[in-house]
């Protein structure tokens, strides 16, 4: 797994820097804007945007960013429970289970996020009508933030696991 460790024990991946300019009377003004994704390897992640003439300026806003929005991942084994939906603006990104040993089937900005966040066997795909990493990103954290482990719809349901459910 690639990406620079931070202080706090936390992974960082930098996965889009966007130049942007603007014309002033003298030229142009460039700054630069970053999608950042932070995640403990473990069960934590976090997506965060910086923005600042400098990329190292951008990317420690970022960082700061995406520390400040951690979400946990729930895993079954090494995989996610269920397959799921989700959706940010034109965005849509289908999360599905995979069998042990499959890896990580992604693109770059979902690869970052289920990698940083401690999956190691998912299928993904964007079937959104957008490429902006942005929103991508964004419906990746909404579908990782509804996910629900077994236990928990039991637990839902106010109903306790048997020995066969096991």
């Amino acid at each position: 797994m690639n990406g620079r460790q931070t202080s706090s024990d936390m992974l960082e991946r930098v996965v889009a820097i966007n130049r942007v300019s603007k014309v002033v009377k003298g030229g142009k003004r460039f700054r630069f804007s970053v999608l950042v994704v932070v995640g403990d390897g473990e069960h934590k992640v976090g997506v965060g945007m910086g923005k600042a003439r400098e990329i190292s300026e951008a990317v420690r806003k970022g960082i700061e960013s995406a520390k400040k929005d951690l979400r946990t991942v729930k895993k079954v084994g090494k995989t996610i429970p269920h397959p799921i939906l989700g959706r940010f603006g034109s965005a849509e990104v289908l999360l599905k289970p995979a069998a042990p040993g499959t890896g990580v089937i992604a693109g770059g900005v979902v690869r970052a996020i289920m990698e940083l966040g401690g999956v190691k066997d998912v299928l993904t795909k964007v079937v959104g009508r957008t490429n902006n990493p942005i929103n991508v990103a964004r419906a990746t954290l909404d579908a990782v933030g509804a996910m629900r482990t077994p236990d928990e719809i039991l637990a839902l349901r106010g109903k306790k696991r048997t020995q066969e459910a096991e």
